[in-house]
C-alpha cells in the first residue's frame, strides 16, 4: 500500500509540473493571443535562413550585418512576459577608409539592439526592432526580405529621430544603419 501511494504522489506531483509549463506557441502567433509565460517558439524553422553573416555598402560605408539565432529570449511587451525564438542581429559599420564608426557585434553596446519580433512568411520577411543608438535616436523597425540563398533586401523605418532631454550632449547620436529600402546584403 505505501509503494502505492509514493508511486500515485509521484505521478500527481509530475502531472502538476507538467500542467504549470509554459504553453508553446508558433512563431506568428498575434501578441494579443500570447499568454503571460508563453514560449513562441520557431517550429518550422522560418528563421534559420537568414543565420549567416551579410555585407553591403550604402553612400561610402560598409555595412556588415551578423545574424545569429537566439531561442527562448525573454520578451516585454504591452504588460506582458513571454519567451521567443529570434534573430539577433549584431553589426559593423565602416566608412571608406575603413574605420569603424559602429561596432555591435565586438563593443558588445548593451543599450543597441536589433532583433526579430515578427515573420511574415507569405512575403518571405522577418521584422526587426531596433532600439535605436545611443538615446534611441533611430528606433524602429527594420524588414529584411530573403530573395535567395545568399542575398536579403534590407528596409529601415526609423520611428523617431529626436533626442529626449535625459540625453548626454557628448553621447553619439549619429544612426549609422542605413535607412533606406531595396538595399541588398550578399551572405559572405
Amino acid at each position: 500500500m505505501k509503494t502505492f501511494n509514493k508511486n500515485y504522489i509521484a505521478i500527481c506531483i509530475l502531472s502538476f509540473i507538467v500542467s504549470c509549463k509554459s504553453q508553446t506557441l508558433p512563431l506568428n502567433t498575434i501578441l494579443k493571443n500570447i499568454p503571460q509565460g508563453s514560449y513562441v517558439k520557431d517550429l518550422n524553422h522560418e528563421l534559420d535562413p537568414y543565420i549567416g553573416t551579410y555585407k553591403a555598402n550604402f553612400q561610402g560605408n560598409e555595412i556588415t550585418l551578423f545574424i545569429t539565432k537566439e531561442e527562448n529570449k525573454l520578451e516585454k511587451s504591452t504588460g506582458k512576459t513571454y519567451y521567443l525564438d529570434a534573430l539577433s542581429v549584431k553589426y559593423i559599420v565602416k566608412n571608406s577608409s575603413g574605420v569603424v564608426l559602429q561596432d555591435t557585434q565586438n563593443s558588445n553596446v548593451p543599450n543597441i539592439e536589433l532583433y526579430s519580433i515578427a515573420t511574415r512568411p507569405y512575403e518571405n520577411k522577418i521584422i526587426f526592432y531596433y532600439s535605436g543608438t545611443n538615446c534611441g535616436v533611430g528606433w524602429g523597425d527594420i524588414f529584411l526580405k530573403k530573395i535567395n540563398t545568399t542575398q536579403i533586401s534590407w528596409e529601415y523605418r526609423p520611428d523617431s529621430t529626436s533626442v529626449g532631454e535625459d540625453c548626454s550632449f557628448a553621447a553619439d547620436k549619429t544612426v549609422y544603419l542605413p535607412e533606406t529600402d531595396n538595399l541588398i546584403f550578399t551572405k559572405q
